[in-house]
């Protein structure tokens, strides 16, 4: 008597490694848009605890985000975007965007983020 085989067919393996090398190249596509989330996040708190930039003005403290933006490379976001409260002695920055990034022909993911010093 014949044994039944078992494991993956060759269809099924191929359509499982399809599967998966379109997740990672959607996972990596997504890698650069947290990774500016980050570092926006990283530079509001950086202002928002600078004891220069608490008592300075609106445009001192927007001119401390595009220098540190242009150095960074920060696309996502402009100086105009900024939100900013000051509360008795604490500086709060926050700001709300949507990056966009292209899939697949005119297939795009739309992420929101609201990054702030605040957290």
């Amino acid at each position: 008597m014949l044994a039944k085989q078992r494991g993956l067919s060759f269809v099924l393996f191929l359509l499982w490694a399809v599967i998966a090398v379109l997740v990672s190249i959607g996972g990596m596509k997504l890698i650069p848009a947290y990774m500016q989330y980050e570092q926006v996040k990283n530079m509001f708190i950086a202002i928002a605890n600078d004891p220069d930039l608490k008592k300075g003005s609106r445009g001192d403290i927007l001119m401390a985000f595009t220098k540190r933006a242009s150095v960074d490379n920060i696309t996502a976001i402009n100086a105009e975007d900024i939100d900013i409260i000051k509360d008795n002695e604490r500086l709060i920055l926050s700001a709300s965007y949507v990056y966009k990034v292209p899939l697949l022909g005119n297939v795009s993911l739309c992420l929101d983020f609201s990054p702030s010093s605040a957290n």
